[in-house]
């Protein structure tokens, strides 16, 4: 499997673990149930980057669901954290959102979905550390034009699009900021209803 994911690891490093340009994320070690969907999310249509697509086409539903388990099982180091560029009250935002979200906008925390460590959540939602700014720029951007979609009914969709550009700079400064945790590996299970302020939205993006 290896040698077959040349072609991924062309763009997303070697053994997947992110190319260097920040556009290209890291693969490996992400929750195999989601990397498949998002496979299947370029395959259909709902994921528009026109390499991705025409690389995986003609690919059978068992070649994707091997090609994530693969990544999945491979853990390598993560680069170190970014400095922040923004001032310290911006990342204070940032953390406030990520980690309480904000009841007034029914903007639920970003851990409340990612795991309480934000390294994701078994099988299908991908940790949030060790991605770079800008991919993680492009990502929010993308739910919030509709460039990036997800199986009905689309949560990250509908938060996305409640987040100001000035929302979107602060998470991505401070997620980029954070150390990855030694235990790197997604979580089994929710934080508790507590850990949030808003009520988590009905979600589609894992089916």
């Amino acid at each position: 499997m290896a040698e077959r994911t040349r072609a991924c690891t062309a763009c997303h490093g070697e053994q997947g673990k992110a190319g260097p340009d920040g556009y290209y994320p890291r693969i490996a070690g992400k929750p195999a149930g989601y990397l498949y969907n998002q496979l299947q999310n370029f395959q259909e249509g709902r994921r528009q980057y026109s390499p991705m697509q025409h690389l995986i086409a003609p690919l059978s539903e068992d070649y994707l669901r091997a090609m994530a388990d693969y990544f999945a099982s491979l853990h390598v180091p993560y680069p170190a954290p970014a400095t922040p560029t923004v001032a310290p009250d911006v990342l204070a935002r940032g953390k406030a959102l990520v980690l309480l979200g904000d009841e007034s906008r029914r903007l639920p925390a970003c851990i409340a979905c990612h795991g309480q460590a934000l390294t994701g959540l078994q099988p299908g939602v991908p940790g949030l550390l060790g991605l770079p700014r800008d991919y993680l720029n492009a990502q929010l951007g993308g739910w919030q034009t509709g460039q990036r979609r997800a199986h009905a009914p689309d949560c990250m969709a509908t938060i996305a699009k409640r987040l100001s550009d000035a929302d979107v700079n602060a998470i991505s400064q401070w997620l980029s900021s954070q150390p990855v945790p030694a235990n790197s590996t997604a979580v089994s299970a929710r934080p508790a209803r507590s850990a949030q302020l808003s009520p988590l939205p009905e979600c589609g993006s894992a089916p």
